[in-house]
């Protein structure tokens, strides 16, 4: 069975599931997503994905920068350090701008159509995906 038929059928789940949207590209993005914010190493993930590319994998740190904020905060020395007289209530955290469902479609959309690029200009080139 090709990825193209894998691809159709996927998609013809997740209409059936009420999902407006998806495929396996939508799956392959959830899981590198969670990786990264589960701490795996972004040359492991770009692997994984098979893009030849780092920039191509970098997307998923756009939607990752939260999970950053919380490796940073709970293991960097720095982060631990506090001044004995300042050592009071946390101030409130400021509303985090929360990517829209749009945005992270778009940006999906962009890389399945730079991969399929990536294809075709290397077409003997074995997919990893």
């Amino acid at each position: 069975m090709g990825v193209k038929r894998v691809s159709e059928i996927v998609s013809a789940y997740v209409k059936l599931g009420g999902i407006k949207e998806g495929s396996c590209h939508m799956f392959r993005h959830t899981m590198a997503t969670l990786m990264l914010e589960g701490g795996a190493d972004i040359r492991y993930i770009q692997h994984m994905l098979g893009h030849s590319n780092l920039e191509t994998t970098e997307v998923y740190t756009q939607v990752s920068m939260r999970k950053l904020k919380e490796v940073y905060d709970s293991t960097h020395p720095a982060a631990k350090l506090k001044p004995l007289e300042t050592e009071t209530k946390e101030p409130e955290k400021k509303d985090e701008k929360r990517m829209t469902a749009e945005e992270l479609l778009s940006i999906l959309a962009a890389e399945e159509q730079e991969e399929k690029e990536e294809d075709e200009e290397n077409p003997g080139k074995e997919k990893k995906r």
